[in-house]
């Protein structure tokens, strides 16, 4: 209970405060607007370079797997031929 009396009241000075020095205020808004603009601009061009980055980096891995794949499958295919071309060799072979 004091703290909703303790917060009525600060609402009330608050308000009475804002009325009595509104050209003050505006006058600080005027200097926290464009401050504030600045950081919010500098906030989202570094997430939007750190976007940038990761999907760079998601491609660069997703090509990787792609690679790491392909070369995974020549080596199946270098066994296989490998395997096809010593059952070649062995029906070559001359029977004596």
């Amino acid at each position: 209970m004091p703290l909703l009396a303790g917060g009525v009241i600060a609402a009330v000075l608050g308000l009475i405060s804002l009325i009595f020095w509104w050209a003050d205020f505006l006058t600080i808004i005027k200097g926290a607007l464009p401050i504030s603009l600045l950081l919010g601009g500098a906030l989202a061009v570094y997430v939007g370079i750190d976007e940038i980055q990761d999907k760079i980096r998601e491609e660069r891995q997703r090509q990787d797997e792609e690679l790491e794949k392909a070369r995974e499958e020549v080596e199946s295919a270098k066994a296989e031929a490998e395997r096809y071309r010593e059952e070649l060799n062995k029906y070559k072979e001359p029977k004596a």
